[in-house]
């Protein structure tokens, strides 16, 4: 085994928000759930991460108990779990120790939010000299609201503002930023036809 499967931040948190219901993906744990099956099968390593902030009194806060898997997913005995602070998930973690004490060279990076813990991850991964495969459907993200937009607005005014990038435009943004940089771009049928 020198492959690990990461499945980033999906978690319950996510679906306590209002703008859930702006998605690119609400299926996302369907999809990684065929990732991890076929990670389980092929004997690589499954890697679960959540996002936790403590103290904050929010969805990601792990007292108000939304900081649990979306149904569907849990990880089986032997799998690692790491509880993260940070966007990527090494900085607040020992993810990179464990993957070193186990010979992984190579990640394939799944899981909510494309652009923000999925690419930081995949970005710092890449530093580190691992191989990264981005498996771009197997994310899910949010349409992201000009930097000067009233924070209080509704779903419904986000997605109606011009200025507001949309889960297409932040996806396709990603992939290119990523490909040939930082990672491979994949999809779930691509991973599980090799």
């Amino acid at each position: 085994m020198n492959r690990a499967l990461i499945v980033i931040d999906v978690q319950e948190s996510f679906r306590q928000r209002p703008n859930w219901a702006a998605t690119s993906d609400p299926d996302v744990a369907d999809k990684v759930a065929r990732l991890v099956d076929h990670a389980r099968a092929k004997g690589d390593l499954v890697v679960w991460v959540l996002h936790h902030e403590p103290g904050t009194g929010n969805v990601f806060d792990p007292d108000r108990g939304f900081c649990t898997y979306i149904e569907g997913l849990k990880p089986e005995a032997g799998e690692i779990e790491v509880a993260k602070t940070s966007h990527n998930a090494f900085s607040t973690t020992n993810l990179q120790q464990v993957l070193t004490e186990r010979g992984i060279r190579e990640v394939a990076i799944s899981g909510i939010r494309t652009e923000q813990c999925c690419e930081t991850t995949a970005r710092v991964a890449s530093d580190f000299g691992y191989t990264v495969d981005f498996v771009v459907d197997a994310t899910a993200t949010h349409p992201i609201p000009h930097w000067d937009a009233d924070p209080d607005r509704s779903v419904e005014e986000v997605l109606a503002d011009p200025l507001t990038l949309q889960t297409a435009d932040v996806i396709e943004r990603t992939v290119y930023a990523l490909a040939g940089r930082f990672a491979t771009i994949s999809t779930v049928e691509e991973v599980i036809a090799r």
